[in-house]
């Protein structure tokens, strides 16, 4: 223990007090929690219209929404067959920088039923204005609340690292202490994505085939930006079927899928802005790949 004398001369007091505090403040600022940096996704359970605003309350009670953690297995143990098959995607797709399909995973950053409105533009033939489906903004935003309260079981259960966690590799989003603090399984996006897809292809059923390959790739493009493994984007298509599943038992969740429904038609009849040719000739010819698998 560090011993100081028990008499200072007055004049070396505030000269010691200021050493102390000059020492003190850096290890205060790093237990500090840092802010996201800007550009980075919002989590399931914000307002994507109104940052920080929570959305609508679920449609599910605690005792109707399924327990992940119950469903989903445990992430695969280290250097287990299916570990090292994470390991060996995440190092394959790190040279996917710079391609078309890098930046189809850096646009698929975005969450929320905005977002993933545009993302699912090319596949819908129209980009749909949110203004004009409100109905629709409503189901999905609150179906994304009960998404969120699914995955956060397992997550906080299992805690597991996400991959860019310990090394210097490429990923398709800024890093920050924020993103790498949270946990990887499942994947909350591919959560969300799937079950979306799910819900469009309900909602547009002649077009399910390309909305649900749409919806696989979404999941995928966390594995292709370097930020979830290769497991967590299945444990996350897993969760969002479950999810979906009893959302469909859910007599308020059936009445605003068919608002939803007449309201969609609605605008995909009308005159819509189509999608950017260039970005679908791109996102056509990135999800003719085969899908990432183990």
């Amino acid at each position: 223990m560090l011993r100081t004398p028990s008499r200072l001369a007055p004049s070396v007091l505030p000269a010691l007090l200021a050493v102390l505090l000059a020492a003190a403040v850096p290890a205060l600022a790093e237990d500090m929690p840092r802010p996201a940096p800007p550009g980075v996704a919002p989590s399931l359970g914000s307002d994507t219209l109104k940052p920080g605003k929570p959305a609508a309350k679920p449609y599910l009670a605690d005792t109707a929404l399924p327990d992940a953690l119950k469903i989903l297995p445990a992430p695969p143990a280290h250097d287990a067959p299916l570990d090292k098959a994470d390991r060996a995607a995440f190092s394959s797709t790190r040279a996917l920088k710079g391609s078309p399909r890098w930046e189809i995973a850096s646009n698929d950053v975005a969450e929320g039923a905005a977002a993933v409105l545009e993302n699912f533009a090319c596949v819908l033939g129209t980009r749909i204005d949110q203004t004009r489906v409100p109905a629709v903004i409503n189901l999905l935003e609150r179906a994304r609340l009960d998404l969120a309260r699914a995955t956060r079981g397992p997550k906080v259960h299992y805690r597991r690292l996400r991959p860019f966690v310990g090394n210097e590799a490429p990923i398709c989003v800024q890093r920050s202490q924020a993103l790498a603090d949270s946990f990887s399984y499942p994947s909350g996006h591919a959560t969300q994505g799937w079950a979306y897809a799910l819900i469009l292809a309900a909602l547009v059923p002649e077009k399910a085939t390309p909305i649900l390959v749409r919806g696989r790739a979404y999941g995928e493009s966390r594995i292709v930006c370097g930020v979830h493994w290769l497991s967590d984007v299945v444990a996350g298509r897993l969760t969002g079927t479950t999810v979906f599943a009893a959302l469909m038992g859910d007599p308020t969740f059936r009445a605003d899928l068919e608002k939803a429904r007449a309201e969609l038609r609605a605008a995909l009849a009308g005159a819509g802005t189509a999608p950017d040719q260039a970005t679908c000739t791109r996102e056509a010819d990135a999800l003719r790949e085969p899908p990432l698998e183990f």
